[in-house]
């Protein structure tokens, strides 16, 4: 574009030259001549800056867009199904279930994604694949006793079962099998001759292990019924999770 203006330039200035030889020419006319080329020349330059300029950011914007939505599927793609449940002791819940903690969602640090969810205090799976299963029940259990003869053991227990059609055997009850068991010896009955004295002791079972999980699966914990006023729901104590590998 500079190369061409300069030639219009030189152009205007030669034919200007050449009339001004051969005729009466005012003196004003070979300088107005350049003064419109020189006009018409920069704004075709401006015009031609001012589309590159506007080509350019509109390509640095598509390029924009391009890569946010790039980044929000990748990040879609990458949720993984998990679900953490936190488990508490409660008297009241399904009082003709005796022998399982009432597991919560959307509580403390509880939360759910992926499809997984909680219902009928059981973790639903989703879909087919390899999973992590882990819970944890925690105690505070007596280890004395008034009763001289008292000096059996404390055992405490914890267990996961699975129900899934893949059993096969047609009865809704059976269907649940033990994937899951954990037993812990937390103390020794001792006789107390201090009425006030506690002998609490803490224990804590936890259990944990990756299984392959079929669509529609069902998950739940068993506690020992004589155990489960003895539990722990502080935030973090007793817990109940499954997340997808």
């Amino acid at each position: 574009m500079e190369g061409e203006c300069k030639v219009a330039l030189d152009a205007a200035v030669h034919i200007g030259a050449r009339k001004h030889t051969t005729q009466s020419v005012k003196p004003s006319s070979k300088l107005t001549t350049a003064v419109l080329a020189f006009t018409f020349c920069f704004a075709a330059a401006a015009a031609t800056a001012l589309l590159v300029v506007n080509q350019h950011t509109k390509g640095t914007g598509q390029a924009e867009d391009n890569d946010d939505l790039r980044h929000t599927l990748r990040q879609i793609s990458n949720i993984r199904a998990a679900i953490h449940l936190e488990g508490e002791y409660n008297p009241d819940y399904k009082s003709d279930v005796k022998t399982s903690v009432e597991w919560k969602n959307q509580v403390d640090q509880s939360h759910s994604q992926g499809g997984l969810k909680l219902e009928e205090n059981e973790i639903v799976i989703p879909q087919s694949g390899l999973y992590f299963v882990y819970s944890q029940a925690s105690f505070r259990v007596s280890c004395s006793s008034s009763d001289s003869t008292s000096k059996s053991m404390v055992h405490l227990s914890h267990t996961v079962k699975r129900w899934s059609n893949s059993y096969g055997n047609g009865d809704a009850t059976s269907s649940y099998q033990t994937i899951l068991h954990s037993v812990r010896t937390a103390c020794q009955k001792t006789v107390s001759r201090d009425p006030d004295e506690d002998g609490s002791w803490y224990s804590t079972v936890y259990m944990g292990a990756v299984f392959s999980l079929n669509k529609g699966d069902k998950l739940k914990t068993v506690t020992e019924e004589k155990i489960l006023p003895k539990l722990e729901d502080e935030p973090g104590k007793t817990f109940f999770g499954v997340f997808a590998l």
